[in-house]
């Protein structure tokens, strides 16, 4: 916890804010407090109403790119610490506050499609938007957006920009920063800035990058402008293998992805992993899995493609109407989050997953290394349930692994993040790092991995710093997210 450095008071801080953007926009309810003060990478705790985080000492709902310009400055002028959220899907910790009486500002009001730009090919839309709404609404038109979330059906569109986003079609479509043509911000001084929608220019270094994936620790997105593609379902094709390991599941993604094929889901599974998603199929071995999408054309020369490289390796055939049964519950709406809770009340049992990524020549080591570590080295091996990963984001040069790991809770709720959580996520980042890797594909920084933030960037961390300084000089902008506490 760190103590806030503004001379107002909490009642200070509520009064100004209620005098700012009304009453209606201020909450201050104990409950709802609390609840703000973490996300979901505290889900156990939180979910036996134990938060040890300090409350903010409000929320405030903006309905308006004014009200967040009003609060920004407030809160910069009188060196209150701000969270911004949207859609509350963060696992990461960037949604926790680490300040005391810090103003949670929340943008899901801002929740406007503005315009749908069919000639261009692009949509513009509120941070607010539910990317579920949009998809529903462009799908409506025959188009969509290609971003897909396991979070989509709560998930709003600031945060997904904010976090750097990857949905479970990135292969094709890109991740959300590939998507995004231009955007609104808000810095803490109240500034409005505009990065005009062009499909390319060559002016300098490109100033999207500053906003997308900051995290709310430099600036508040308001609204985003994304690419749009034409919808073709009717056109996607299925395909799953059964194989030895991982390694033969590696080469099998990667010589379909290098050869210059882009399926929407390209992925291969653990045998542990494979377990919990294709039991009724996996045999104990690993699962590769393949969608092809888009014009019917390029589907049939993805699918042959595929299917010849595959021929090169052992393998067993999946039936295509099992993988496409499982592509169509990929995400995870309300139902199935209340689901989770209620086997965290009843069973005392948690899943948890650390996302990294490595070049292809790293990707077997990377992986035996953090299996190894954690059946071996960490103490309390014996209460995990389930210990797997799995590839789901392939690039020309390497992909992500996706570690999975499920544990009995033998604890106390306030002891569980940091007798299991804590250390497991560690000995991910370390491997990764130590192999040339990244400590995180696609969750974003948020406050649990900001440890590692200065290894992870090497002298280039002297570049982030100076975002830093330069737009947050006072350091309002969710302290502890991204950037060391001790920075």
């Amino acid at each position: 916890m760190v103590q806030s450095a503004s001379k107002l008071n909490r009642e200070e801080i509520v009064d100004r804010l209620t005098s700012l953007v009304g009453a209606g926009a201020v909450v201050t309810d104990d409950r709802q407090l609390r609840e703000a003060s973490v996300d979901r990478f505290k889900k156990y705790q939180a979910v036996h109403g134990i938060y040890d985080a300090p409350p903010p000492a409000a929320i405030v709902n903006a309905t308006s790119v004014d009200d967040v310009s009003k609060v920004l400055a407030f809160a910069d002028e009188n060196r209150i610490n701000i969270v911004a959220r949207t859609g509350r899907t963060g696992t990461e910790g960037g949604l926790e506050t680490a300040v005391t009486d810090t103003i949670v500002l929340d943008g899901s009001g801002l929740d406007e499609i503005i315009k749908i730009d069919e000639e261009n090919m692009q949509v513009t839309a509120g941070c607010g938007v539910q990317l579920q709404v949009l998809e529903d609404t462009l799908r409506g038109k025959g188009y969509t957006t290609g971003h897909s979330p396991q979070s989509k059906p709560l998930a709003q569109m600031g945060g997904l920009v904010s976090t750097r986003s990857i949905g479970q079609f990135s292969t094709l479509y890109g991740a959300i920063e590939d998507m995004v043509v231009g955007l609104e911000a808000v810095f803490p001084d109240g500034t409005v800035s505009r990065i005009k929608n062009v499909p390319r220019r060559a002016t300098g270094p490109d100033i999207r990058h500053i906003v997308i994936g900051n995290e709310g620790a430099l600036c508040y997105i308001t609204e985003v402008t994304v690419k749009i593609f034409k919808y073709q379902p009717e056109n996607n094709e299925f395909h799953g293998f059964l194989v030895d390991d991982m390694a033969t599941g590696t080469a099998i993604i990667r010589e379909v992805v290098v050869g210059g094929f882009k399926p929407s889901v390209v992925r291969v599974y653990s045998p542990e992993d494979a377990g919990q998603h294709f039991s009724h199929f996996s045999k104990g071995k690993c699962v590769v899995v393949f969608v092809a999408e888009g014009p019917k054309g390029i589907v049939r020369a993805t699918s042959e493609e595929i299917e010849r490289v595959a021929a090169q390796h052992a393998h067993e055939q999946v039936d295509p109407k099992l993988i496409e049964a499982w592509f169509d519950n990929l995400n995870w709406g309300p139902d199935k989050i209340e689901a989770e809770k209620e086997v965290m009340r009843a069973k005392a049992e948690l899943g948890y997953t650390t996302e990294v990524s490595c070049d292809w020549s790293k990707v077997t080591e990377l992986y035996g290394a953090v299996m190894n570590r954690i059946r071996t080295e960490y103490p309390h091996a014996d209460d995990l349930t389930l210990l797997g990963a799995h590839s789901s984001h392939s690039y020309q040069t390497g992909t992500n692994l996706y570690f999975v790991y499920d544990y009995k809770i033998n604890c106390e709720p306030e002891e569980e993040i940091h007798k299991y959580h804590v250390p497991l996520n560690a000995i991910i980042v370390e491997e990764a790092l130590r192999v040339g890797g990244s400590m995180v594909h696609h969750h974003g920084v948020g406050k649990y991995r900001t440890a590692w933030t200065k290894q992870e960037h090497g002298s280039a961390y002297h570049m982030l710093a100076k975002l830093k300084e330069a737009f947050d000089p006072n350091g309002i902008m969710n302290k502890g997210t991204i950037f060391p506490l001790d920075a």
